[in-house]
């Protein structure tokens, strides 16, 4: 099953921090990136693998920082992020 997270706010830079110190302890690869702007909306995604399984991690104005996959795996990395956060 399929389940996305908001982490939190797209400005977050110790967020960002934190997810991509977790994405490397996973062993993620990145597969693609994408960057666009539309009006005042900014979107930035990366696909990526981690354990054979797809992760779309994206940073949107207004939405926030989120990431979306498998259920399972998007908990773990969610997991980590917040353990860290503290």
């Amino acid at each position: 099953m399929t389940k996305t997270v908001v982490l939190g706010t797209e400005f977050d830079e110790l967020l960002r921090k934190i997810l991509a110190e977790v994405m490397r302890e996973l062993g993620a690869r990145t597969l693609d990136t994408s960057w666009g702007l539309g009006g005042s909306q900014e979107l930035t995604t990366a696909k990526m693998t981690i354990k054979g399984k797809v992760v779309d991690v994206e940073s949107e104005t207004y939405i926030g920082l989120s990431i979306s996959g498998d259920e399972d795996l998007v908990d773990e990395i969610a997991g980590r992020v917040a353990q860290k956060r503290k």
